[in-house]
């Protein structure tokens, strides 16, 4: 099939962002805008609501003008268009204007579908804007930050920023524009941790790598600095499940490339590495002591328990102490 010339061409007549991120359908909108005003700094910007696009509104703001400006014309929510809008907006479709570029933001369920379909038939430029639910997909999108500014982070890097930040992908794209900025060469993990430490520390899966690595006074301190910033404790229990989940079957499938464990245990290689560190001072029977600790605390914390930090802290200290069962 031949591709469509105007998928790469931001001031194709109309463009269609489908999603429900909101960071990417801005960015979406600020493409089309930073190239027609690249074109010509008077470019007339109409940025609009759903509610704000009555019937008849689109033919105003379409119709020729006597100084035949460069107009660009946004419309957010698009899926919440009258049928009358629908309709004004569908006989556009089949005769945009010259010099104007329409945006449509549209959430891409199925409300407005028709609306949606009616632009990909009309060979509109999409760009996909998917909420982005998985940790995977916030990992690959910091990636490709770092990628977009032209700097190098190494994979540890870049999980730790997702684990210190969150799932605010404008928070995300932030803290990598500030590494950027700040930091010379690659970036590494030392780099994050030092810029976000507060927020690491808050991190469930700080105070997991903590325990799991036997330093039990360090991942004491993690759990309360999470406990204070609002971190639900079911996510340190998790977090810790899944970090003592790593050391039994890394420990049960010794030998290998990082890249065959990779595939074979359902982990990235550079986390096989880290895991390998991790399981030193680990044994059989101190996989399974860990694992009865976090289960009772989960337990403990899901079943609404009197006092879920002294359950989480006796939990962290037995894992540590399973971590040093090879060592004792």
């Amino acid at each position: 099939m031949a591709r469509n010339p105007a998928q790469d061409n931001p001031l194709a007549p109309v463009t269609i962002a489908v999603g429900q991120e909101d960071l990417l359908l801005d960015r979406a909108v600020q493409e089309v805008v930073a190239a027609a005003r690249a074109a010509d700094p008077d470019t007339d910007v109409r940025d609009l609501t759903s509610d704000q696009l009555q019937p008849g509104t689109l033919a105003e703001l379409t119709s020729p003008s006597l100084f035949a400006e460069r107009k660009v014309v946004v419309v957010r929510g698009a899926q919440d268009l009258s049928a009358d809008t629908i309709k004004d907006v569908k006989g556009y479709l089949g005769a945009p204007a010259e010099e104007i570029t329409l945006v449509l933001l549209h959430a891409g369920a199925a409300k407005g579908k028709g609306l949606l379909d009616a632009a990909r038939k009309a060979g509109a430029r999409e760009i996909a804007c998917p909420k982005m639910t998985k940790p995977a997909d916030r990992l690959a999108f910091v990636r490709g930050e770092f990628r977009g500014l032209g700097r190098a982070a190494t994979p540890e890097a870049c999980q730790a920023l997702v684990d210190s930040i969150g799932s605010d992908l404008r928070e995300l794209a932030s803290a990598v524009t500030q590494l950027v900025a700040d930091i010379e060469g690659t970036i590494d993990e030392a780099v994050v941790g030092t810029y976000y430490t507060g927020r690491a520390e808050a991190s469930s899966f700080t105070v997991a790598d903590r325990a799991v690595e036997g330093r039990a006074a360090e991942a004491l301190e993690a759990l309360r600095w999470s406990l204070s910033t609002g971190v639900a404790p079911v996510l340190i229990t998790s977090a810790l499940a899944q970090g003592v989940r790593a050391i039994g079957k890394l420990s049960s499938a010794r030998g290998g490339r990082p890249a065959d464990l990779a595939r074979e245990l359902g982990m990235p290689p550079w986390k096989i590495d880290r895991v390998r560190q991790q399981m030193r001072g680990w044994t059989p029977d101190g996989v399974a002591v860990a694992l009865t600790a976090v289960a009772e605390a989960d337990a403990g914390v899901k079943g609404g328990g009197d006092d879920p930090e002294y359950a989480l802290e006796k939990a962290v200290v037995a894992v540590a102490r399973a971590a040093r069962s090879r060592r004792g």
